[in-house]
């Protein structure tokens, strides 16, 4: 299994980050199998393209909330760590009350 669990949409109330917001958060390391996403699909496009990260963040956007560690974006990058037998992500890990 790659990921905990695979959802549809956020349990965690809006954190309110823009994009840009985000590059304040330091990237640590997290499990893919800790992951539970909040999407249930992707586009091929997203994953196999070249420059995939040229536009957004390089790491994934994950939120902690209630103990479980939610991904919000960065699916693509997941499955490409995954498909390259790689167990662990870089992502910025932001931190919920909940």
């Amino acid at each position: 299994m790659i990921f905990k669990r695979i959802g549809s949409g956020r349990p965690y109330p809006d954190h309110g980050l823009r994009p840009r917001d985000w590059a304040q958060v330091a990237p640590s390391q997290v499990r893919l199998d800790q992951l539970v996403t909040i999407k249930d699909t992707l586009r091929l496009d997203s994953l196999l393209a070249e420059e995939s990260t040229f536009y957004g963040d390089l790491f994934a956007h994950v939120v902690r909330w209630r103990g479980d560690l939610y991904l919000e974006d960065g699916l693509h990058r997941a499955l490409r760590a995954a498909l390259q037998q790689r167990k662990v992500l870089h992502a910025r890990v932001l931190e919920m009350e909940g």
